[in-house]
């Protein structure tokens, strides 16, 4: 097989970046080694509930996913979050505290004591930082804010959506756009406000998902590729060749391309470069991704004490638990449970307690139950219970991560020809993926481009094909 690009790599990123190309008009070919595409968005039907294996909202102010989701035809199985959304949940001293979204809700809360609660408004009097060492998110948090409200608020925050710890990640590479605020409104607290003044919604109010799940979008670009997807393929080797790539598989031949795409996880990535380039193989290799449980139980809405007002709840790790958090998947969006009844989803694992993660699945789900009695005041048996096991979970964009991705991109000029597209490059929200895959995309046309092809004899190779 010849062709112009080939993506190893059939999650989000790599159907995306395959998409675009072809879109494009090139020529492509994705090679995923499992007998599905999507990697880890994967929404799963069972007996009227919707469990989500990865992923489960996107937020609609990222252009990327809107722009997609309507190329797609898709916007008619949008599902904004529900209006049933009134709080969000963290756990202090055994029990779960409300505290609203309302952009002042932490400071009417008791959640936090009247000295975190003051220093917090102290923060619009903070000097703006304009420049110093890489900071952590602890770091930028404890500057900001204090330590209490780094305990309390932002080390479960980053736990519930990088699986990781703020003393380890790195601000500038997991919450840029905090950081840009800082630059430009010299106060986070005077930036959230003047955008409420103006009319913005909450940060949770601007989350949505489909009908069937996140796993809609995958599926919706496999479905548009379907023609240029091979699954079960095993990628062994990428050799470089003067004309381009030859591309050994261990169960599908050879495949020749004049572009390569690699779009699977860093690790996958490393072994896959090492013959080519030592740089990007070492950058590839040192980032970790520690494995993540995802346990969801489906009740009978009786069985429930709480009322389950809110997006879910996070822990502080100071808290000794062993759940980092929990969704409220029913109250998120409708159609996630049958009527009369309530989807719940715990995560365990990740940088905080790796090695839970990898407990049995009956253990995982009576450590879920546990909890969730305690906090949810849950009783009686689930009505469904359902583990997936992550071996590797989220990458961790810890201190150094941007020269990290430097060392990475600096790959298309070392061996042309060849680019990278990823959860780990920017970021793994979903709407990060889709914005890598367009920028992988637009850099290889580029490439192609700089070889003296032009978008003119695109369009003709393919009328003549």
């Amino acid at each position: 097989m010849n062709i112009d690009v080939a993506i190893i790599g059939g999650g989000v990123s790599g159907l995306a970046t395959a998409y675009h190309l072809r879109n494009q008009g090139r020529t492509v070919c994705v090679l995923e080694r499992q007998v599905r595409t999507g990697g880890s968005a994967i929404s799963e039907r069972m007996g009227g509930f919707l469990m989500e294996h990865g992923p489960s909202s996107l937020n609609i102010t990222a252009e990327e996913a809107t722009t997609m989701s309507s190329r797609l035809g898709l916007d008619a199985e949008v599902r904004n979050l529900s209006e049933a959304v009134q709080n969000r949940y963290l756990v202090k001293d055994g029990t779960l505290n409300p505290i609203s979204i309302h952009p002042m809700g932490f400071m009417l809360s008791n959640y936090l004591s009247p000295k975190a609660r003051l220093r917090m408004a102290a923060e619009m009097l903070i000097s703006h930082r304009a420049s110093g060492p890489e900071e952590t998110v602890a770091e930028y948090s404890n500057r900001r804010f204090g330590k209490e409200f780094t305990d309390r608020v932002i080390d479960p925050l980053v736990g519930g959506l990088y699986a990781g710890l703020a003393s380890e990640l790195s601000m500038a590479a997991v919450f840029p756009k905090l950081a840009e605020m800082e630059r430009k409104y010299g106060s986070l607290v005077i930036a959230v406000l003047s955008r409420w003044l103006q009319g913005g919604k909450a940060p949770m109010r601007r989350l949505f998902s489909w009908k069937d799940g996140v796993g809609t979008l995958p599926s919706a670009l496999a479905k548009s590729l379907r023609h240029e997807i091979q699954t079960g393929v095993v990628v062994k080797r990428i050799h470089q060749k003067p004309e381009g790539f030859r591309i050994e598989t261990q169960n599908s031949g050879t495949i020749r391309a004049r572009a390569v795409v690699i779009a699977t996880q860093p690790h996958v990535a490393a072994t896959l470069l090492e013959p080519l380039d030592t740089d990007a193989t070492e950058a590839a290799s040192n980032i970790a991704a520690p494995p993540l449980s995802v346990v969801f139980l489906g009740y009978k809405r009786e069985q429930i004490a709480h009322p389950l007002d809110g997006l879910g709840y996070l822990t502080p790790p100071l808290e000794g638990r062993s759940l980092s958090g929990a969704l409220f998947g029913s109250t998120m969006f409708k159609d996630r449970a049958p009527e009369g009844h309530v989807a719940l989803s715990a995560y365990i694992g990740g940088a905080r307690a790796p090695g839970l993660a990898g407990l049995s699945q009956p253990d995982l789900i009576q450590m879920v139950r546990d909890e969730f009695g305690e906090l949810l005041g849950a009783k009686g048996d689930p009505v469904i219970a359902r583990v997936r096991q992550w071996p590797r979970g989220l990458p961790q964009l810890t201190t150094s991560h941007k020269a990290r991705v430097d060392r990475l991109n600096g790959i298309s000029e070392r061996v042309p020809g060849l680019f990278l597209s990823g959860n780990y490059l920017i970021g793994p929200a979903v709407a990060n993926c889709l914005r890598q895959a367009a920028t992988t995309s637009q850099n290889v046309e580029t490439y192609f481009e700089n070889q003296g092809e032009s978008r003119a004899d695109v369009v003709e190779n393919l009328m003549q094909a």
